[in-house]
């Protein structure tokens, strides 16, 4: 019987681990393989069918969860009621611990045989070490995304696996610059900033308003600034209204080789805290990156989290590559500056090009494919066998 595997991500980054395993298992299953889950539109493209939209679990902080968690807990339950009826050879989880977390939980309280694997180690190692230690009561096998956090789970009983991460292997630095500047009527002289506001309504809702009040501080310095939106399907809508009343001729894009082709041809980037830093490192693009969160939410992680950096790119180099300007910093002015010197300052740009660089290098360009080393440690841990390599 064709194997069935139940894939569950929360956010549009998660969406995409999803879809680029999904493609890899498919590969080494010679395609003898079906999938059922919770996904977005690149995992949708793959050939799942979502239980529901991707989009009602993309929330986070507790400010935020909280009006929303009657509707949630009630897709925790048909989620669990589907898991078990389905009976896949594995469940994956990836990201969204909150979510997957009470999914595992329940799974095995309920005495459910179903292998439950989870993709992405939560950063528990930054705020909350005790979540470890439970994460290895829960899953059978993490797949963890850095070469050090194996070891760091293990010491809490739970199996653990290097798969790399997914960024390496993405088009991320291979856009085609001036065929999207050709495309969108844009010329070589004027300055093009791509600003990215997230993926979640909650960050689109803090960070648009903000983002206004910044271009409309650059647009005075720069007359012919442009600025390009790189977009996803949850938040497209807002954030095409959004950008009607900025101060700067606005272009809005969706799809991921629209955004590539924009990295390749922005100047620099004002992006919110996330995987698209990432993206933008690998694209060697000159960035800053923010993020603000709710009163209540702020107050909780300032207690919480220990981290000297958010950005994965500064955590590798153990120093500020790029600026961070989080919390009460998400200003209008700090931003303005930031982008300014990204903009203006050909030292500081070589600068943050030659340290992005080096922390791809870090997180293993030039390795194999984190996609299939992750479908081969699924398979792995299933003890089932690949049909191709």
């Amino acid at each position: 019987m064709t194997p069935l595997f139940y894939i569950i991500a929360g956010e549009p980054s998660g969406d995409l681990l999803g879809a680029r395993l999904m493609a890899g298992l498919a590969q080494r299953l010679g395609g003898e393989v079906r999938f059922a889950g919770i996904g977005g539109e690149m995992m949708r493209a793959q050939g799942l069918d979502s239980l529901f939209p991707m989009a009602e679990l993309s929330i986070m902080g507790l400010a935020e969860v909280l009006p929303r968690l009657p509707r949630i807990l009630k897709r925790l339950g048909q989620t669990v009621a589907d898991i078990t009826a389905r009976r896949p050879v594995a469940l994956i989880t990836i990201d969204s611990s909150g979510f997957n977390g009470r999914i595992h939980r329940r799974l095995k309280a309920a005495g459910s045989t179903v292998p439950r694997l989870h993709y992405v180690a939560p950063m528990v190692w930054a705020w909350r070490k005790g979540r470890a230690q439970h994460l290895g009561e829960r899953v059978d096998l993490l797949m963890c995304l850095l070469p050090d956090e194996p070891d760091y789970f293990t010491r809490f009983g739970c199996q653990a696996v290097h798969v790399g991460h997914p960024v390496i292997e993405s088009a991320a630095g291979q856009g085609d610059g001036a065929a999207f500047r050709a495309r969108h009527g844009l010329d070589g002289v004027h300055p093009l900033l791509c600003i990215l506001p997230g993926s979640r309504h909650n960050e689109t809702g803090r960070l648009l308003p903000v983002f206004r009040d910044t271009v409309a501080r650059l647009s005075g310095r720069y007359p012919g600034l442009r600025v390009v939106v790189p977009t996803v399907e949850t938040v497209a809508d807002e954030v095409t209204a959004a950008v009607r009343s900025w101060a700067a001729p606005t272009l809005v894009v969706r799809g991921t080789q629209e955004k590539y082709d924009a990295f390749a041809a922005c100047d620099a980037a004002l992006a919110a805290s996330g995987t698209v830093a990432l993206e933008l490192a690998l694209a060697g693009v000159p960035n800053a990156i923010t993020y603000k969160l709710s009163p209540l939410t702020s107050l909780v992680a300032r207690r919480l989290v220990k981290l000297k950096y958010v950005n994965l790119v500064n955590i590798l180099m153990d120093q500020p590559v790029v600026p961070e300007l989080l919390l009460e910093d998400c200003r209008p002015d700090l931003l303005a500056a930031a982008a300014m010197s990204l903009l203006e300052d050909e030292a500081v740009r070589t600068a943050q090009r030659a340290g992005l660089a080096e922390a791809m290098r870090r997180l293993g360009l030039g390795q194999d494919s984190p996609s299939l080393r992750a479908a081969d440690a699924v398979l792995a841990a299933i003890g089932l066998t690949p049909t191709e390599t």
